[in-house]
């Protein structure tokens, strides 16, 4: 019997590929490590009908095909018993490519047209899964009805999870650690303690200490609240630095003062030059836009940190889309910008007195200071001295966040907004989203932070409507 069980350990799996996996991502050939994987004829076909255009699933496409063809190339006696993959992946992946070499006619229940791809797809699963009963032959699609119609009849079925950051949303990094009771009692030890530049600096050493990234806020409620930001962490010992309390209106920010200690903690890090990359996660209301822009317009306008602010986001509708927009770039953008202008105008209301032309001059320089682009043209371009704010950055795949990200030149400060509970883009999740994955990728880089803003402060009736519907 244990032998037996050995025997079945080594068996490796086959997985078919659906077209939908090669165009979400171009390089799932090689994230299959022992296993094998198998391409239908029709998976090339539909690759092939996909190839032309230039959106981003055209362009997957297009690269899917390049890398299969460099694979095959490099074979000159035939294909029928399967390629290696370890030297074309870098030794990402062990097991063998195999592109179907016959023709096959399983016989699928008659309800089903064969004349469809993704039936003919699941008649190749079914005649693999007959030849050859000892081994799991696995189908991996991104499209939820596939799977569906493959579990139906029998099939292995499961969604391409290697994209994916994490499963669980719950359990993607916050930016903040509440420290516990016993904190100071079991890190005492050798503590050490200094001010910088009216900042109060603790060297601790400890169990905790390990557990904690750069750039991570820590805080304790009580009698003595503290609220801190680890400044370096090495092995068990770690520097955590005081804050700016930006909850006092003497710290104001544009005339914006912090509402709860998430938002304190979001102000630190936009308003700190050291932090090239800031990532805010929050439900709608949370003060995402509205602390982003007016840390944006005090280090453009006042302090003269940064030439201007640069604001782009995914166009996205959440309905039916309402055709064409006249205009010029900024024009077409201007019915997508819509939180800005209701943050700009909270912002030009707590902009000194002046009487009514005051005021008016004031908007008009705020406004001038604000370039809105479109992710379209983003491609080639270096952002020097800029404020760079990606709203709404959920809707973007982790590639496109790349491409994003790498427009920053020299003295660039990159921040993405987001909430990863209102994803529109087909084929994104939670756990997949562009933004998920810098969150996760950036954590513990010393110019690098995030926080997730907890409570909506927009209205009682937005943060009702938030819980209950």
């Amino acid at each position: 019997m244990p032998k037996s069980r050995k025997h079945a350990a080594q068996v490796s799996k086959l997985f078919v590929l659906d077209t939908n996996v090669l165009m979400h991502d171009p390089t799932s050939l090689f994230r299959f490590e022992e296993h094998d994987v198998y391409i239908p004829i029709m998976t090339l076909e539909e690759l092939d009908n996909s190839k032309k255009g230039l959106s981003e699933v055209a362009r997957n496409a297009r690269q899917a095909s390049r890398s299969l063809d460099e694979i095959v190339s490099a074979i000159p006696d035939g294909i029928g018993d399967g390629i290696a993959l370890d030297v074309p992946s870098h030794g990402l992946a062990t097991g063998r490519l195999f592109l179907q070499t016959e023709a096959i006619s399983a016989e699928l229940p008659p309800g089903l047209p064969t004349a469809k791809g993704d039936n003919q797809i699941l008649s190749v699963m079914m005649f693999l899964a007959r030849r050859d009963p000892a081994r799991p032959v696995i189908l991996v699609s991104k499209d939820i009805n596939m799977r569906i119609k493959a579990r139906a009849l029998g099939l292995a079925a499961q969604d391409y999870f290697n994209d994916k950051v994490l499963e669980d949303s719950d359990l993607l990094y916050s930016g903040a650690c509440e420290l516990p009771g016993d904190f100071w009692e079991s890190h005492a030890s050798g503590m050490e303690s200094w001010k910088n530049e009216g900042r109060t600096l603790y060297r601790v050493t400890g169990p905790l200490a390990s557990r904690l990234l750069r750039n991570e806020f820590v805080y304790q409620d009580g009698d003595k609240p503290f609220e801190a930001w680890v400044r370096e962490q090495a092995g068990r010992t770690v520097v955590l630095e005081t804050l700016a309390d930006y909850r006092h209106g003497r710290n104001n920010v544009w005339g914006i003062t912090a509402r709860n200690r998430e938002q304190n903690f979001a102000l630190n890090l936009l308003m700190n030059p050291d932090i090239d990359f800031v990532t805010l996660l929050g439900q709608a209301g949370s003060g995402k836009t509205l602390l982003t822009l007016a840390a944006g317009l005090t280090q453009v306008l006042e302090t003269r940190r940064y030439s201007e602010i640069i604001m782009t986001r995914v166009t996205v509708p959440v309905g039916e889309d309402i055709g064409f927009l006249p205009g010029s770039e900024e024009e077409k953008m201007a019915p997508w910008m819509g939180a800005l202008e209701d943050n700009l105008d909270v912002l030009n209301g707590s902009v000194g007195e002046g009487g009514q032309w005051g005021r008016a001059a004031a908007a008009d320089l705020v406004r001038s200071r604000i370039k809105i682009k479109s992710l379209n043209f983003m491609r080639g371009r270096t952002f020097i001295q800029k404020f760079l704010i990606i709203d709404e950055a959920q809707n973007l795949t982790p590639k496109q966040m790349k491409t994003l990200v790498t427009r920053a030149g020299p003295g660039t400060k990159v921040v993405c907004l987001g909430n990863i509970a209102q994803i529109d883009t087909p084929y994104l999740t939670e756990g997949s989203s562009g933004l998920s994955f810098v969150v996760d990728r950036f954590k513990g880089w010393a110019h690098a932070g995030h926080i997730t803003l907890q409570r909506g402060e927009r209205s009682r009736l937005a943060d009702y409507a938030s819980e209950i519907l």
